[in-house]
């Protein structure tokens, strides 16, 4: 069984498999001059574009670390009539570990698109890339990034309120989120606070073939073969895919029972190969005691959420909206 896509929405995705297929080198290498023919980059805008304003912060420039900052313009209004603040949404793009940037036109239409809908002051982490950089650099820039904004608060407009804060990111992103939210719970933050957490369709694996990996064979985007290879490059040589990064539930898993780890929204799609270890995920958080919600898209295709056309996108939008108001309410 495959999906039902748009035309518009198959040909962009068989463009970008195709280049990013073209890309993998045998020799465990990325061809990013051939990459950088597709992934068109945008600058940020000071200017107001759609309600809202953006701007590049770097937060260490030894290893070109970065974050895109997004504003809406109600933030402005909102200041003008009271101290009413807003949420921080901390975001970290997808892309295997491989591919993509904060300035890569989809993960700025994106963030754009939730800073917009959800009211909140969104940071899309510019971290480094494998297979340049392998584990746990990506882990590393995450927390960083969190420990720059726990000190230098003054880089965010002054209504942005930081013990209202949420990590979420998609595939890679959604890996990325687990692993930085571990962190911070064993190393506490000062101002910072951590009291969500968005998981789309995370990247998550191991040395099993699950039930969604052998059926759905036919579907775009994700593949056995693919994971497989960006795993491989990922992880430090002679490591498997049980590893605690990949299997976050498996053999490996870290104990988290004891951390005050943040009540999570996780996201799955039916014709994605990556389901069951997304459930497994999910049903992980409930049994080490944390506070979970699952929500399937039966007819959504792995990072559907790249394409506006595409009904389950709009249901994210809102889905996401009324988890973050609910989280925010039990502060109260």
């Amino acid at each position: 069984m495959e999906p039902t896509l748009p035309w518009k929405t198959r040909l962009s995705i068989s463009l970008i498999s195709t280049v990013t297929d073209a890309s993998r080198r045998s020799n465990n290498t990325i061809s990013r001059r051939l990459l950088s023919l597709f992934d068109t980059l945008v600058p940020p805008n000071p200017s107001i574009l759609d309600g809202i304003t953006s701007e590049d912060v770097t937060v260490n420039p030894d290893r070109n670390l970065s974050f895109r900052l997004f504003i809406p313009c109600s933030a402005a209004s909102t200041a003008a009539v009271s101290a009413a603040s807003i949420p921080v949404l901390v975001y970290f793009h997808g892309g295997a570990f491989a591919f993509f940037s904060a300035s890569s036109v989809p993960y700025d239409a994106l963030c754009r698109l939730y800073c917009r809908s959800l009211n909140a002051v969104v940071i899309s982490v510019n971290y480094r890339l494998a297979p340049e950089h392998r584990y746990p650099s990506q882990y590393d820039d995450g927390f960083d990034v969190l420990k720059f904004l726990d000190e230098n608060g003054a880089v965010l407009p002054y209504v942005a309120d930081v013990t209202k804060c949420f990590l979420a990111g998609d595939s890679a992103g959604g890996n990325l989120a687990h692993h930085v939210a571990v962190r911070l719970c064993k190393e506490k933050l000062q101002r910072v606070n951590i009291i969500g957490l968005v998981s789309v369709q995370p990247f998550f694996g191991g040395e099993e073939r699950t039930k969604s990996e052998i059926q759905l064979t036919r579907v775009p985007v994700v593949s056995v073969d693919r994971t497989d290879w960006h795993w491989k490059v990922f992880l430090p040589n002679g490591f498997d895919r049980d590893h605690e990064a990949v299997n976050v539930s498996g053999p490996n898993a870290v104990d988290i029972s004891g951390l005050d780890y943040p009540n999570t929204i996780v996201f799955t799609g039916g014709f994605d190969p990556l389901r069951d270890w997304q459930k497994r995920y999910y049903e992980w958080l409930i049994d080490s005691g944390k506070q979970a919600h699952l929500i399937d898209y039966p007819n959504a295709i792995h990072a559907f959420y790249l394409f506006p056309e595409l009904p389950e996108t709009s249901l994210l939008i809102s889905q996401v909206k009324k988890f973050m108001t609910n989280q925010m309410s039990n502060l109260n």
